[in-house]
């Protein structure tokens, strides 16, 4: 199976991507959305984007490029953050990472090194690959790309503001593999009308029916001002009654937008 995720290789989203695929058999893109692209065209079997983290929250460009682009959800992989900060030595005048990681280590580096300079690069790997070049220059990244014989050394481990960091990963294929069996089930839903209450009549459907949402979360559409794409995530496969049924009321407030349902899909937790 060949898979795409985010590059270079190292990066968090490659170690979550060997769930799914073997290392010989992923590719690595610059972008979510060009990975997102890739999938719906038909290019990779599986694609693997990070979707929330349990520090800075849901990767808006991961969202934004679901209600682009129609695609399957078809696994969730849950893996723990452990950031390191790497270098060719003690003395850099500069951190470069993603800037989520940057986010997620604020603490430590305000603490630790107040005069660094913090440089948002396209992802954390590139960062370690910036560190590798110029020793004025540390990247932050798993402990791992200091192994093999690289010239950087880990000067701090779990360097993290939170011991329970950790990111949800989403595994897309083509929109013809959406299946309907599983524990989870994530929706895009863009009802195109505004008014007082039309939040809480997408909601009602599901709680009278028991079911729990883990998450709703609004994106702008970029149609208008104002004018937002709801994304939501609930614990019932599509399979259940209860689900559609639930979904026809959504479908019957949003008949002058779409609903769009990603799939459904089991949860796979990844510890390295």
């Amino acid at each position: 199976m060949t898979a795409v995720t985010l590059g270079p290789e190292g990066t968090y989203s490659h170690r979550a991507t060997t769930a799914v695929a073997d290392d010989d058999a992923i590719d690595f893109r610059q972008s979510v959305t060009s990975i997102v692209d890739a999938v719906a065209g038909g290019e990779y079997e599986r694609g693997v984007i990070p979707i929330e983290n349990s520090i800075e929250g849901s990767v808006t460009e991961s969202l934004d490029a679901l209600a682009e682009y129609d695609v399957a959800v078809v696994r969730e992989i849950v893996t723990p953050i452990r950031h390191a900060l790497l270098a060719q030595g003690p003395e850099f005048d500069t951190v470069a990472s993603h800037s989520q990681a940057l986010a997620q280590c604020r603490a430590y580096l305000e603490r630790e090194y107040p005069d660094a300079t913090l440089e948002a690069v396209a992802s954390t790997a590139q960062g370690v690959e910036f560190a590798r070049e110029d020793p004025s220059v540390a990247g932050i990244g798993h402990p791992a790309n200091a192994e093999n014989g690289t010239n950087l050394e880990v000067l701090a481990e779990d360097i993290q503001d939170r011991d329970s960091n950790a990111t949800r990963f989403f595994a897309i294929a083509p929109a013809d593999e959406r299946t309907e069996g599983g524990g989870k089930t994530s929706l895009v839903v863009y009802p195109d009308v505004d008014y007082p209450g039309l939040l809480l009549e997408l909601l009602e459907p599901f709680a009278q029916r028991d079911i729990n949402m883990a998450r709703v979360e609004s994106r702008p559409s970029g149609q208008r001002l104002g004018d937002y794409v709801f994304h939501i995530d609930i614990e019932a496969g599509l399979y259940e009654r209860r689900t559609k049924e639930a979904l026809e009321e959504i479908e019957e407030l949003a008949e002058g937008g779409w609903v769009r349902r990603l799939g459904s899909y089991d949860t796979e937790h990844v510890v390295e």
